[in-house]
């Protein structure tokens, strides 16, 4: 089971809920939330680069006792700074120009693009146990995460809570009552790029309506700056997705798109 987040705030937690998060605090992205010892955590702080996109400016993983920061081209184990590829016996960690991956021997993958888009694979044994943007992981959407006991939380709170409390750290929470725009004029568009050709094999691999609401949410967001960030990084992600699930993307970008 894996738990993404990509592009312009998006996150898909584990129990396959897709929301926005626009935070730029450091958060718990997925940890393990059993009372006693965590077995593992995962961090991350996202900012807006200099074309104000959102990117991952840092990822901290610890597992154990052993923590693994990284920066794009940088991986710091336990402080030192360290060649790739990088073995120990709890952790291989693999870089390159395009992207860092960690594999955890207790059953955790972390793959990063160094930019927008994180995923983060774990083993069904911590089903139910983990905590933090990606959800609970008990294979129900919505409940515990946006629905807790009576409480009904939106997007934005749920996000909020998962916020690691630094004492130096400036950074403002998101505004809560922020409405989410309605982008229907967008839903055509975003149907005809994800059902194209190129991704006949993805369809019944994913929950194609999600990918189409994230997509719309990217075009309203972009209010009609068409740079390739805007328009690509959810079709990127579920064409990743895709692969990920088995499938075999074609070739959907072109000379003129993406």
């Amino acid at each position: 089971y894996v738990c993404s987040t990509w592009g312009n705030n998006h996150f898909k937690t584990f129990d396959g809920d897709i929301y926005q998060f626009p935070g730029i605090c450091e958060y718990n992205f997925a940890s393990d939330c059993r009372e006693s010892y965590k077995e593992f955590s995962v961090h991350i702080q996202r900012a807006l680069n200099s074309n104000n996109h959102s990117e991952i400016q840092y990822i901290l993983l610890t597992i154990k006792d052993f923590t693994v920061y990284l920066r794009p081209k940088l991986v710091v184990v336990d402080g030192q700074i360290v060649k790739t590829p990088y073995y120990s016996s709890d952790v291989v960690i693999e870089s390159n120009d395009i992207y860092t991956k960690v594999y955890a021997k207790l059953g955790l993958i972390l793959i990063w693009n160094q930019e927008d888009a994180l995923m983060v694979e774990l083993d069904s044994k911590f089903n139910n146990h983990t905590c933090g943007l990606c959800g609970d992981y008990n294979g129900l959407p919505i409940y515990n995460e946006f629905i807790d006991g009576v409480a009904n939380y939106n997007s934005i709170t749920y996000g909020n809570l998962q916020k690691i409390s630094k004492p130096n750290a400036r950074c403002e929470d998101p505004d809560e009552t922020q409405a989410i725009p309605s982008c229907n004029g967008h839903r055509d568009e975003c149907e005809r790029l994800l059902t194209s050709s190129a991704f006949v094999d993805c369809q019944f691999r994913l929950n194609l309506e999600m990918y189409i609401q994230a997509c719309m949410q990217d075009k309203c967001a972009c209010d009609g700056n068409e740079d390739s960030f805007c328009l690509c990084s959810t079709i990127s992600e579920y064409s990743r997705q895709c692969s990920h699930a088995g499938g075999q993307p074609g070739e959907w970008r072109t000379q003129h798109f993406c």
